[in-house]
């Protein structure tokens, strides 16, 4: 077993693994960056390194940084957790010419399925259904055309070299074919330095699932269970529970069908195979070759610490287990708590947390690095927790849910803690007939017709913000809201209403100004000075905390004077363009 482990990675899984290999009796490592230095995960390691500046590219994802800490610490091996590194097959292949362990699976498993052409054509081998579409690259819009006719419309163009649903454009007219494309391949490039996309068939709204892998390095392969995480915001996950509400017969074979295709490729770590589910056919979607976000509900479920098996399978030990010896029971939903406002198409928020309470008590569980005084970047992902319950039944877990997200407090940003709070009672969610094109028309409906929400322990409120005063009428405790006729300042731990006849435009100072709502990066400009723009028409792609955001034009007119450029920063706030 190692003595002392890297983990190459930062906020909540850095502290997730830290965590794990103390109770293993293994030191462990941390690296931070700039804005890092007072993170939780550097508290609680055994020994820290700096790495860099903010930026991923000279810290988290800077290869010879954190080649050279494993180095001058004495690691003798290396935990990725997920993004930055984490199926990375040339950044794994480094780490093991190094002289150290890769704690994930083989390079070659990771390049096997890390291009999504290249997967289609393994599971193709190992007869694994996949979605229909193309198994070649999309050349040129003749070759988009031909993909069209052939499987149909609605037509995903994906990109082939990432998932998480950047580079993902959906066809549903021919009028459609040119600016996806274009935008596909962009997109693809700018995430991924990979312009390679190919055609699928989209399917409208089937659900999301996920098998959680396991084998080991002497051939045993096991499956954890299965997971629904069709709750979704531009196709990334919010709401994940276990075990996913599917027929036993498309359960049965997605298991039996994962597990060959892990045998296909060699698989030798933890890994998640995701597919698509639609009544009792499944086809398969993409295999996640690293440990994901959302893996704590299979180990509430299972009572596996799906990391410590990582790091024993990297070491070299067999499972020692049986598929018959994993037992699953009870069920686990996790709700993603992210700096982003779910009334404003899912914003991004940066912003200083000022007040924080976790919510507690039987079958709660918090994966977070969030504390009083932490700074959400907007150079990182937005997550600022994890919240997991278990209970013996879904329908308690439910309830428990609710519960613990009437408790959680955290103040000075928004997030998308109430939007979680009103699933637990939205119907689609209580019979589980919800999928993947569920949950953003049920928050355009929910930002226009919720009250106010109000954290159960809500906490005093910090200077400036609406009161909430404590009232006692014939022995009995009221929480009267004060807001003097004032707007309620937006807080993560109550969500003010908003008006049905007032509709979402960008804020502009004069009505000629287009302002950028968040602090980012400017991926593309749509139009040129002289240009003429319709309301409504997409001007500008911002990337913020690691989303696409279309900025749009809140009224027509003629594009005067550009404020930004491609590549550049912008501030939240800050003028993109200006109409004439």
């Amino acid at each position: 077993m190692f003595s002392k482990v890297l983990v190459a990675n930062r906020g909540e899984i850095a502290i997730r693994v830290l965590r794990t290999l103390r109770e293993m009796g293994i030191v462990g490592v941390a690296v931070y960056s700039e804005p890092d230095r007072d993170a939780l995960h550097v508290g609680i390691a055994d020994e820290a390194y700096f790495l860099g500046g903010a930026a991923p590219s000279q810290s988290y994802l800077n290869a010879d940084a954190l080649l050279e800490i494993a180095a001058r610490s004495g690691a003798d091996a290396i935990h990725p957790g997920y993004g930055f590194f984490a199926e990375n097959a040339g950044f794994a292949r480094r780490v093991i010419a190094a002289g150290l362990t890769w704690i994930g699976p083989h390079p070659d498993a990771i390049d096997a399925m890390g291009d999504k052409l290249r997967a289609r054509a393994a599971m193709a081998k190992a007869k694994v259904p996949f979605v229909p579409g193309g198994t070649e690259p999309l050349a040129d819009l003749a070759a988009v055309r031909e993909a069209v006719e052939r499987f149909g419309l609605p037509l995903a163009l994906k990109a082939s070299g990432g998932g998480g649903g950047k580079g993902l454009k959906i066809v549903r007219s021919v009028d459609d074919i040119e600016s996806a494309f274009t935008t596909a391949v962009r997109e693809a490039e700018a995430y991924f330095k990979n312009p390679v996309v190919y055609a699928e068939r989209y399917l409208d709204n089937p659900k999301h699932v996920e098998l959680q892998i396991l084998a080991d390095k002497h051939g045993t392969v096991l499956h954890v269970g299965d997971r629904d995480c069709s709750l979704q915001r531009r196709h990334q996950k919010l709401w994940e529970e276990a075990p996913a509400q599917i027929s036993n017969r498309a359960r049965e074979a997605m298991r039996a069908a994962g597990m060959r295709a892990a045998r296909a490729i060699g698989y030798d770590s933890v890994g998640t195979i995701e597919c698509l589910v639609v009544g009792d056919d499944f086809y398969f979607l993409e295999m996640n070759t690293r440990i994901q976000v959302e893996h704590t509900v299979t180990e509430e479920i299972a009572g596996i610490d799906l990391v410590r098996e990582m790091i024993r399978v990297a070491a070299g030990e067999p499972l020692g287990y049986t598929q018959e010896q994993i037992h699953f029971r009870g069920a686990a939903i996790e709700g993603r708590v992210n700096a982003e406002d779910p009334a404003q198409n899912f914003r991004p928020a940066p912003g200083t947390i000022d007040r924080y309470r976790e919510p507690g008590g039987l079958g709660i569980r918090i994966d977070s690095a969030a504390h009083v005084g932490m700074t959400i970047s907007p150079d990182y992902d937005s997550m600022v927790a994890k919240l997991i319950v278990w209970a013996p039944t879904r329908e308690q877990a439910l309830a428990r849910m609710k519960r613990a997200t009437g408790e959680y407090v955290v103040g000075g940003l928004p997030t998308t803690l109430p939007l979680l709070h009103a699933l637990c009672d939205a119907p689609m969610v209580a019979d589980a007939s919800y999928g993947t094109a569920s949950l953003e028309p049920f928050t355009e409906r929910w930002a226009q017709e919720a009250t106010p929400f109000v954290a159960a322990s809500q906490l005093a409120p910090a200077a400036n913000e609406p009161e909430v005063v404590r009232v006692e009428v014939n022995g009995k405790l009221f929480r009267v809201r004060v807001v003097d006729g004032v707007a309620p300042t937006r807080t993560q731990s109550r969500r003010p209403p908003v008006a049905r006849s007032q509709p979402r435009r960008n804020p502009t100072h004069d009505g000629a100004e287009i302002l950028s709502p968040m602090h980012g990066v400017v991926i593309e400009l749509r139009v040129a000075p002289g240009d003429e723009v319709g309301e409504g028409d997409v001007v500008a792609v911002i990337e913020a905390m690691k989303m696409m955001n279309e900025i749009r034009a809140h009224r027509a007119g003629r594009v005067g004077e550009l404020h930004v450029a491609v590549g550049g920063t912008i501030e939240a706030d800050r003028p993109i363009l200006t109409l004439q």
